[in-house]
């Protein structure tokens, strides 16, 4: 069942729980931990905080997404989570250069559930985290301890609320073949005076330069039509493809698809209006720029 309109504007107004206990999730510790997660991602792990949860990219050596992880710190811990699919890869990528550092990363994700409140709450209990473009916390609790959190949305009205809110996500804005400057990440979760890190070059000539192959949009429809919108369908200007459909959503308020996608950079600009579909003659809509996601 799509989100309603109410519950729509009932999340933006007072906000309300969202289950993440799937994601996958590690503890490391050790006297190194800081260093040397430091050299694996794109943000400052030096800022990390008991009560504020910093986001951050694992890349490649070519400066594309392997990965990203929301972390804070615990005692002589830092507490790390990722979406659920990278629980095997990306917990093989952070172990792979731990050689002779002194850190251990130990997989807890099945010892806790992960809820994370969208908005504020007067208490502010938890750790922060925006994780749906809002201001908002997480709260970690035994895999064991039931749960009594009211006012929840369903995983398909999160996936939803995501989308309209223009958050993009692993697998699909981030993956291996975007640059997080590309995704619109710069500004959250990246650092560009935190020192070297795997990546790091590719990454600061692009900061330097302002060239990447892609950037992240949102897009409307001009009408309720749906035909031929889907995740994966081709963006074109004209008859120019210029990008692809990554998130597609159904407005609550306007009953109109809505989403997200990648352009070629500069192809086009706020308020254009695209041509969707896999070929000229499968024309199913056209869409409009709704925002420019990396400025």
């Amino acid at each position: 069942m799509l989100m309603d309109a109410d519950l729509y504007h009932q999340t933006l107004a007072t906000g309300a729980w969202v289950n993440l206990s799937t994601r996958a999730k590690w503890r490391l510790s050790g006297a190194d931990r800081v260093r040397y997660l430091n050299g694996q991602v794109t943000n400052d792990v030096r800022t990390a905080r008991a009560d504020v949860a910093l986001h951050a990219c694992v890349t490649n050596v070519k400066g594309r997404i392997e990965g990203d992880i929301f972390i804070h710190s615990d005692g002589d811990s830092l507490i790390l989570d990722a979406p659920e699919g990278l629980r095997e890869s990306l917990g093989a990528r952070l172990e792979k250069y731990i050689i002779a550092d002194d850190a251990m990363l130990e997989d807890i994700t099945d010892e806790w559930q992960l809820w994370h409140w969208i908005g504020r709450e007067p208490e502010g209990r938890g750790v922060e985290a925006e994780r749906f473009g809002l201001p908002g916390h997480d709260l970690w609790l035994p895999a064991t301890q039931a749960s009594s959190l009211s006012q929840t949305l369903s995983a398909e009205d999160a996936e939803t609320f995501r989308i309209l809110q223009k958050v993009p996500v692993w697998p699909n804005e981030l993956n291996g073949d975007i640059f997080p400057p590309e995704a619109g990440l710069e500004k959250s979760a990246m650092s560009f005076s935190k020192g070297c890190y795997i990546g790091q070059e590719v990454l600061s000539r692009i900061k330097t330069t302002g060239k990447m192959p892609r950037e992240l949009v949102a897009w409307e429809a001009t009408s309720e039509v749906s035909d031929g919108i889907a995740t994966g369908a081709s963006l074109r200007l004209a008859a120019r493809e210029i990008g692809l459909i990554t998130s597609v959503a159904r407005h609550p308020v306007t009953h109109r698809p809505a989403g997200l996608g990648f352009i070629r950079q500069g192809a086009a600009g706020m308020d254009s209006e695209l041509l969707v579909g896999d070929g000229l003659a499968s024309i199913g809509a056209h869409v409009k720029i709704s925002a420019l996601l990396n400025q």
